[in-house]
């Protein structure tokens, strides 16, 4: 494939929380975890009244507030903090994906990165996680294509370029809902 994609783009804020939450949305089992936090307090919520289970049912209590604060900061702290505490999300961005790699360039940045170095792909309604390790990745905005165009050309890029890696790939859709957002999720990746 002799197509190129050229984008150019600064990130918001709303681009690395929703990346994020994303990321953290497909390791994390988010309903799993809430499903578990509201058993755990009922059953600590029941046994505290026992005298004879008092301190069991401390247990539990604590138990389901440490999955709650852990889904918190998962999912309202470290993506909020993460955009302020990283300057390399406000850079000016300026990328070129082809059959190649992709062509970074910031202020600070200025490689062609093959894509061998990735090993799979998210995608959310919002963005597209190219990952390069198993919790490091580039996000890509959709919000940053100028056309459809534009897009489905990157889709296919990338599609090609999975397939073509000497890598099974496989999709998975994934529906999930949680307090934030109703997401669907479309995996890439290799086995």
């Amino acid at each position: 494939m002799n197509d190129t994609v050229n984008l150019s783009f600064r990130y918001s804020k709303g681009d690395i929380v929703r990346a994020m939450r994303s990321h953290y949305a497909s390791r994390m089992r988010p309903r799993l975890d809430i499903v578990m936090a509201v058993g755990f307090a009922a059953a600590g919520a029941y046994l505290w009244r026992s005298p004879s289970s008092h301190w069991s049912g401390v247990f539990f209590a604590g138990v389901a507030a440490a999955l709650i604060l852990m889904l918190f900061a998962a999912f309202v702290v470290i993506p909020n903090l993460a955009f302020r505490l990283e300057p390399k999300y406000r850079d000016d961005y300026s990328l070129v994906f082809s059959s190649e790699g992709i062509h970074f360039r910031t202020v600070h940045i200025d490689s062609l990165l093959q894509w061998s170095l990735y090993s799979r792909a998210l995608i959310d309604g919002h963005s597209y996680l190219l990952y390069y390790g198993s919790r490091t990745c580039s996000i890509i905005p959709k919000r940053v294509f100028q056309s459809s165009e534009q897009q489905r050309a990157f889709e296919g890029l990338l599609g090609s370029t999975f397939r073509r890696s000497s890598r099974r790939t496989r999709v998975i859709l994934h529906h999930l809902q949680n307090r934030f957002e109703l997401a669907s999720f479309a995996f890439v990746s290799s086995d």
